[in-house]
């Protein structure tokens, strides 16, 4: 059930808390992982945290304040979405032979309805219920080619009082003409959204080449003008998705080292930067991404899905040259908008690669991982005071699998690991935003 930011005055979360601090894959368990069985959250009247630890602890200015009780439900940092594309949340499970192809069958016919203000902002509310129904709290999103596309998103994400980057997507060839635009068209309509947009309330800009197949060098020239002229902006982008992507990419740029090479020519590698997939990268562009404090972003549901390929985690993580990574949907290449689920396919695509990712390692990235690559964690990412009541509440037992599942779980790490394999929107008791509850299962 879906709930209008219902939620004005302090209130007191009771619940088993769980707090990443840290990396736990890094730092350890035990200097990563908070976790009280019987705690409790402090939310003051503008949608911070004032306090957070063992309900027994609870300072006693506190103990009159209206409470929302979850008994042994966890409540935790609310999941953040750091590659998603908001106009196509109607085609999931949409067939294509392989990438290039389902966007052509779908993703572009489906986008180019966003140059209706009116479609795209009946279409915003629908897409941010459905974040806030999957427990998700934040994101870093794609739009249309459309500059109404970004202007309702960013609209309905203000109104909601949530943490969103977005932008209107940039691309002049390759595409049907009716999501096309024009190296000045695409830097005028960008740079009146980041006037108008970027750093207002929660709001951030994020320049949006869609990828290197779809712009001209024309294009990517002012799109890197853009990055310079807007150091806070980020910049989000696809790169080495599929092998068809990068022959494409290769035979469009014969001058380019490599994918990442063509990226780097046009100045759009930093650590503001944010290249979805990731897929298929040599050493030399790992090395280059680690340079620049470039971030990756693992999409395993789309990925498995659109038979792109398996991300190898620990040949981007190498100690001597890491390159930052995040998780995400993807959707609509993404089959479900539940970071649990996803959090499940990337465990799954670590073990084909011969790596074991914990439940702690995949929630940490879900939450305060991503925050950190988002240059976010001041505000968001885990339980700290001050930080925004971003928050959501998960059911262990919320289907009647999971409720037997839990019979057999010694610890928090099984309890965890059960919700990424077996969980999804069910799953999701309550998410708040700023302090507000927008949802309610």
């Amino acid at each position: 059930m879906m709930t209008n930011r219902d939620q004005t005055a302090a209130t007191l979360l009771r619940g088993a808390t769980v707090n990443f601090t840290d990396n736990p894959r890094i730092k350890g368990d035990d200097n990563s992982v908070q976790y009280e069985a019987k705690g409790a959250v402090v939310i003051s009247e503008d949608g911070r945290i004032l306090w957070q630890g063992a309900f027994v602890q609870l300072p006693d200015e506190f103990k009159d304040l209206p409470c929302d009780d979850y008994d042994d439900k966890i409540i935790m940092a609310g999941f953040i979405d750091p590659h998603i594309h908001f106009p196509q949340y109607r085609i999931l499970a949409a067939p294509g032979k392989d990438l290039l192809d389902w966007l052509n069958r779908f993703t572009f016919p489906e986008e180019s309805r966003y140059s209706s203000e009116e479609y795209a902002a009946k279409a915003a509310e629908f897409f941010l219920d459905r974040l806030f129904a999957n427990g998700t709290t934040s994101a870093l999103a794609f739009c249309s080619v459309h500059k109404t596309c970004a202007d309702t998103l960013f609209a309905a994400a203000e109104k909601r009082g949530m943490s969103m980057i977005t932008g209107k997507t940039m691309m002049d060839r390759l595409a049907p003409d009716a999501v096309l635009d024009t190296p000045e068209t695409a830097a005028r309509d960008s740079q009146d959204l980041i006037n108008k947009w970027d750093n207002k309330g929660r709001l951030k800009y994020a320049i949006t080449p869609r990828f290197a197949v779809t712009s001209t060098d024309a294009q990517l020239q002012v799109t890197g003008d853009l990055y310079k002229d807007n150091p806070d902006c980020l910049m989000q982008t696809h790169l080495s998705e599929s092998p068809g992507e990068i022959a494409t990419v290769q035979k469009q740029f014969p001058w380019s080292k490599d994918y990442t090479d063509v990226y780097d020519h046009f100045n759009l590698l930093g650590e503001n930067s944010f290249f979805a997939h990731g897929i298929h990268l040599s050493e030399r562009e790992c090395q280059r991404l680690a340079e620049s404090k470039s971030t990756v972003v693992h999409c395993p549901t789309s990925n498995n899905f659109l038979g792109s390929g398996l991300f190898d985690i620990d040949h981007l993580s190498k100690p001597e040259r890491p390159v930052g990574v995040g998780v995400a949907t993807d959707v609509g290449g993404g089959t479900s908008y539940s970071m649990l689920q996803t959090l499940g396919e990337a465990y799954k695509v670590a073990m084909l690669k011969g790596r074991k990712i914990t439940a702690h390692d995949a929630f940490y990235l879900a939450t305060l991982g991503n925050a950190k690559q988002l240059k976010q964690d001041k505000d968001i990412g885990n339980l700290e005071a001050g930080k925004y009541a971003d928050i959501v509440v998960l059911d262990p037992k919320a289907t009647p699998v999971l409720e037997s599942r839990q019979e057999v779980s010694e610890n928090l790490e099984d309890v965890l690991f059960s919700l990424m394999i077996l969980g999804d929107d069910r799953a999701i008791s309550a998410t708040y935003v700023a302090g507000e509850r927008v949802y309610k299962g």
